[in-house]
């Protein structure tokens, strides 16, 4: 903090402003773009990973495979996402605290669920009673990250299943044609073309997931969204150095600016993207892109 914010009351204009905007309690709204941030590095991988692996197993020759990915889509696209994020934070707790339970306290004779309770042992629980405050803020981080990754993971699922199946069915008769396994098409032949196909699907799912980075309120984390009301808010000077009125109005308005920068930022990247992959194939994109040239 600078030197002369040692006393508020003195200070006047831009000096107040600047003192009042690096308060510690300031910082940890500038953190929280920072959990959002990782939120994003963390979860759209994960995400992926879901979503390939879902649609891998829609497309799966074997019959129960065939049926686990076509659930997981229909069920997780059917259903709001705020009641699957706020269903699969307390799913995920209770069912990782289950397990530590079963192997920590194997002697525990009286049943878990009890009416409406749910009760384990001491050293089951997640994270435990006296771990560090960090310890707890990474915990609900990570079950926030898990939750995404299965939610959005689904969505990618469909564009990827979609993708998958635009891939045109001569290319793959022409590998088998040489001799390759099903496993060599799907991944020397399929797998690298229906990209050009399932980026304009991921692509909005990726600014969807951006726009959804507010849930992490509904899911415990203190994300910017939190920060923005609880800063904004009228303050007395009983309470304060830094005494202001309501201005929720303008930190949400910042917010705003904040998340339309951000996808546009990520909007350029994605078509820059999007030409690269076009680049030589033949899609629309492609044939604009010859035309172009010549």
């Amino acid at each position: 903090m600078f030197t002369y914010c040692t006393d508020p009351a003195t200070l006047e204009g831009f000096q107040w402003l600047s003192c009042y905007l690096t308060t510690g309690k300031h910082m940890s709204i500038y953190y929280a773009v920072g959990t959002v941030l990782l939120l994003l590095a963390i979860t759209a991988p994960c995400a992926l990973a879901f979503g390939f692996a879902g649609a891998s197993a829609a497309r799966s020759a074997v019959p129960p495979l065939r049926w686990i990915g076509k659930t997981y889509i229909a069920v997780v696209r059917g259903i709001p996402d705020i009641a699957f994020f706020l269903f699969f934070v307390i799913a995920l707790d209770q069912a990782f605290e289950y397990i530590r339970h079963r192997i920590k306290c194997p002697d525990w004779s009286e049943a878990v669920w009890q009416g409406n309770d749910f009760v384990v042992c001491t050293a089951a629980k997640l994270p435990l009673g006296n771990a560090p405050q960090w310890v707890h803020e990474t915990y609900g981080f990570l079950l926030a990250v898990l939750t995404f990754a299965i939610v959005f993971g689904a969505f990618a699922a469909n564009v990827l299943f979609g993708a998958m199946r635009a891939v045109p069915r001569g290319q793959l008769e022409t590998a088998e044609a040489y001799g390759m396994t099903r496993r060599q098409t799907f991944w020397r032949v399929l797998v690298p073309q229906m990209w050009v196909y399932a980026l304009p699907g991921l692509s909005n799912l990726w600014m969807v997931l951006i726009k959804a980075t507010p849930l992490l309120f509904l899911l415990g984390v203190e994300d910017i969204v939190y920060w923005a009301r609880e800063l904004g808010g009228a303050k007395q000077p009983r309470f304060t150095d830094y005494p202001h009125p309501d201005w929720r109005m303008w930190y949400f308005l910042a917010l705003l600016v904040f998340y339309l920068c951000f996808t546009k930022v990520s909007e350029v990247v994605l078509d820059r993207v999007m030409a690269r992959l076009t680049h030589g194939q033949a899609t629309a994109a492609g044939e604009a892109q010859r035309k172009a040239a010549a």
